[in-house]
């Protein structure tokens, strides 16, 4: 379909800038300040998930809108900056905590785990865009999810400014809610993007394990559409609770065959059955079961 797929990984030779950011970045306002919120908590993970003290974060945040300030007065245009970069500006402070800063993240600016503080070399301007982070190991995976929710955000935004809406489709969602950043920014960008054009669709299959988040919860509580298909006795009654799902409801989606479930829009359950013919091309090119396509 001519798309663009973008595999993230310590080895790839893919990479995405993780302070990639477009002057439509701040919903109208300093697009920096909102980029300042970001690379903090960016920060809060490469250090280990330890809360940043004051003087910290505000190390951070001069050091932020420094490195901005040549790339904001071109117009945004040229020399995007890098982690590198940032690392740079800290070293340049006098505070020891900017050297303690510097020393924490020189593993993912100049180690071996540098692959988001390189400019990016993928088009992030193609109509369809596939981000996969299957091969991103233990170390890299929390930062790479928060890195790969922002480019989003930036794209989000640039479509906005063209008046173009933009559909996001995240599978395997559950994995996103492991980690508290990439959970808490991922909750903040499911509110922020309605009012950006953005409809965002979260899939998976291990409802359990959403449900142990409460973040998630609250996010699917607060959901107008949800799909539900056939369930686990935990997971329906889980989502019961939740959902207020009546018994007879319930049994939409209690061992029935694929293709049936219940639909909730707004306050409304709906039972469906969808039994579609497979001597066509379409199920060809959509099954996902082994010897079928």
């Amino acid at each position: 379909m001519g798309g663009e797929v973008i595999n993230i990984s310590a080895t790839s030779d893919n990479h995405i800038n993780a302070m990639d950011m477009n002057k439509d970045y701040g919903d109208g306002a300093n697009p920096v300040i909102l980029k300042s919120e970001f690379i903090m908590s960016l920060c809060e993970q490469l250090i280990g998930g330890t809360n940043l003290g004051a003087k910290q974060k505000s190390i951070i945040d001069r050091c932020t809108a420094s490195v901005y300030r040549s790339y904001q007065q071109n117009d945004y245009q040229g020399h995007i900056p890098t982690l590198q970069d940032f690392r740079a500006e800290l070293l340049q402070q006098d505070e020891p905590e900017a050297k303690e800063l510097a020393l924490a993240i020189e593993l993912f600016t100049h180690g071996s785990l540098n692959t988001f503080a390189k400019q990016t070399n993928v088009d992030t301007n193609n109509r369809l865009i596939c981000y996969d982070i299957l091969d991103l190991g233990k170390q890299l995976m929390p930062i790479g999810m928060l890195v790969v929710l922002d480019s989003i955000l930036n794209r989000i935004t640039q479509n906005r400014a063209k008046g173009k809406n933009t559909f996001i489709f995240i599978d395997e969602i559950y994995l996103l809610f492991q980690h508290e950043y990439s959970a808490n920014f991922l909750f903040t960008l499911w509110k922020r993007v309605r009012k950006y054009g953005a409809y965002a669709s979260g899939i998976t299959q291990n409802v359990d394990d959403l449900l142990q988040s409460h973040t998630a919860r609250t996010m699917l509580a607060n959901s107008e559409f949800i799909i539900m298909l056939n369930q686990a006795s935990t997971d329906r009654l889980e989502l019961a609770k939740l959902l207020n799902i009546s018994d007879l409801q319930m049994s939409y989606i209690t061992n029935v065959e694929a293709g049936h479930g219940l639909i909730k829009v707004g306050s409304s359950l709906v039972p469906f059955a969808n039994k579609f013919p497979k001597n066509t091309k379409l199920y060809k090119l959509m099954t996902t079961k082994p010897g079928e396509a």
